[in-house]
């Protein structure tokens, strides 16, 4: 069993603290590891609980702090997909040096994420486990948000989308705008790269979910190389699926895929 650490983000002087139970966690454990990635304006918080589940079968598992999260979303206004990206590239970077391989998981733009890092770096993702993942809304009023943002900060909140009382991903209660315009362009950069997507996907979808619709899922399961696709329905979550009633679900599903997936000892 891998011994665990709640890591303290640090950062420069001025930067605001980061928010109790929002810190990167880290757990060492065997040559096999798994990086799991938060999503948009939510934290670590939101993915813990399953790296905690990982790291108790003898997983070295990384759940890293996006930049801009868990802080406050001013700050996070200041930063851009290519940040977040950056993190998640360098988590994956670190536990290549010290694990054979490798698998991501993504919650909704952690699963954006994720898909990009299978699409640029195919060699070092042995499978992906993707949570109601977001590259495409059909909501037409996104096409507003790039102009919206040289004059709106911020729009109220789309955290905290979880049907189980008492669980709280530590997210914000607005959306930052600029933010939120960088991340359209990264889905669209995750969108034209689709089919160089080649590892095993097993992806989670709530059928009840007040921040993404479908338009991802079919997407993805449409568009990807992998020669094993698996979707799974959710029926008892909302979007934060990884700390709602299904999450159990979610944890022993992946548990078993990437046992299958990943070599054998």
């Amino acid at each position: 069993m891998g011994h665990d650490v709640v890591m303290t983000a640090s950062g420069a002087p001025d930067s605001p603290a980061v928010r109790p139970g929002a810190e990167p966690f880290h757990a060492e454990g065997g040559p096999i590891g798994v990086l799991l990635s938060h999503g948009f304006t939510g934290s670590p918080a939101s993915m813990v609980p399953w790296g905690r589940r990982l790291a108790a079968q003898g997983l070295t598992v990384t759940v890293p702090r996006l930049p801009g999260h868990g802080t406050t979303w001013q700050e996070m206004n200041t930063t851009t997909w290519h940040d977040w990206y950056g993190e998640v590239d360098r988590a994956l970077t670190d536990l290549r040096s010290r694990c054979e391989w490798v698998a991501v998981c993504g919650l909704s733009m952690g699963g954006a994420l994720a898909l990009r890092l299978a699409e640029q770096r195919p060699a070092d993702v042995g499978a992906l486990v993707l949570v109601n993942p977001a590259i495409a809304l059909k909501r037409l009023d996104l096409h507003l948000v790039p102009l919206l943002s040289r004059f709106v900060p911020s729009l109220p909140g789309i955290g905290n989308d979880i049907k189980k009382p008492g669980q709280d991903e530590i997210g914000y209660d607005r959306t930052p705008l600029k933010a939120l315009a960088s991340q359209l362009r990264l889905w669209r950069d995750v969108r034209v790269n689709l089919d160089r997507v080649t590892a095993p996907l097993l992806m989670f979808r709530s059928r009840e979910d007040h921040v993404v619709d479908e338009t991802t899922a079919r997407l993805v399961m449409e568009q990807v190389s992998s020669p094993e696709r698996e979707l799974v329905e959710l029926t008892n979550s909302y979007h934060v699926a990884t700390l709602d009633h299904d999450a159990e679900v979610i944890m022993e599903t992946s548990a078993r895929f990437l046992a299958r997936h990943a070599p054998t000892h």
